[in-house]
C-alpha cells in the first residue's frame, strides 16, 4: 500500500464544485499551502471552507477568497489580523459566514469523526449564536445543542508521513489537522518528509493511516 501521490494535481483530483472542504491551520501554522494553491489552479468553485481563520492577507486561503471560489466560510476568527480579503467580500455580500466559537468548532469536527450525533455546550447560550438551536437546562445551567460538522474533503498539513498515511505533526502545526482528518470522506495530507514504514514511533503517531487517503510530499516536489 502506497498512498503517496506524485503531484499536487493528483492530490486534489476529484474535488468538485460545491464541495465542503476542511483546511487545517491556526493561521499560517499547519496550513497546507501547496494543496490550497493546487485547488486554486484547478478552478473549482462554489466551495464551503471550514477553517479556524478566514485567511490571512493574500496568502493561501486568502487567494481562494480573492478568486471568488468560496461561497461560505465556517470559522471562529473571521476578523483575524490580515483577513482583509474576506472582510471586503463579506461586507459586499459576496460570501456567507457561519461563526462558530473555537472550542465548539473543534468539538463539532471531532464529533463528526467520532460518530457522535451532537453535544450540549455552555458556549453561546443566551447569545445570537444559539438562535434556532435546541437549548436545555442541565443541573440548573443553560446549554446549546451543537451538531457534528462533516466535510467532503479535508486538506491537512503534517511534518512527516510513511506510505501507509500515518502522520506526525510539528508543534502548533498540529492544531486542527488531527480532528479534520477523521471528519471527511476524503483526506489529503501535505507533508514535509516521507519516511520508511517503521521509522515513525507508534507512540507519537497522531493520525493513524486509516484516516488518510492521499499524501503529497513537498520535499519530493522540490527534488530533495
Amino acid at each position: 500500500m502506497n498512498k503517496q501521490v506524485g503531484s499536487p494535481e493528483e492530490a486534489i483530483a476529484g474535488i468538485e464544485d460545491g464541495s465542503t472542504i476542511m483546511i487545517s491551520g491556526f493561521g499560517p501554522p499547519g496550513q497546507p499551502v501547496t494543496l490550497i494553491e493546487a485547488l486554486l489552479d484547478a478552478g473549482v468553485t462554489d466551495l464551503t471552507v471550514i477553517n479556524n481563520n478566514a485567511g490571512a492577507g493574500g496568502e493561501a486561503i486568502g487567494q481562494l477568497f480573492a478568486a471568488k471560489r468560496v461561497r461560505k466560510v465556517v470559522c471562529s476568527f473571521p476578523k483575524a489580523i490580515g483577513s482583509t480579503i474576506f472582510d471586503e467580500l463579506y461586507h459586499a455580500g459576496e460570501i456567507e459566514l457561519e461563526l462558530v466559537p473555537q472550542g465548539t468548532l473543534a468539538e463539532r469536527i471531532r464529533a463528526a469523526g467520532a460518530g457522535i450525533g451532537g453535544f450540549f455546550t455552555r458556549t453561546g447560550y443566551g447569545t445570537e449564536l444559539a438562535e434556532g438551536k435546541e437549548v436545555r437546562e442541565i443541573d440548573g445551567k443553560g446549554y446549546v445543542f451543537e451538531k457534528p460538522l462533516f466535510a467532503d474533503v479535508a486538506l491537512v498539513k503534517a511534518r512527516a508521513a510513511d506510505r501507509f498515511g500515518n502522520l506526525v505533526y510539528r508543534k502548533t502545526g498540529r492544531n486542527f489537522g488531527p480532528v479534520m482528518a477523521t471528519a471527511a470522506a476524503l483526506t489529503v495530507a501535505e507533508v514535509d518528509e516521507m519516511v520508511p514504514v517503521g521509522d515513525l514511533d507508534p507512540e507519537v503517531i497522531v493520525t493513524p493511516g486509516i484516516f488518510v487517503d492521499r499524501i503529497l510530499c513537498d520535499s519530493s516536489l522540490k527534488g530533495h
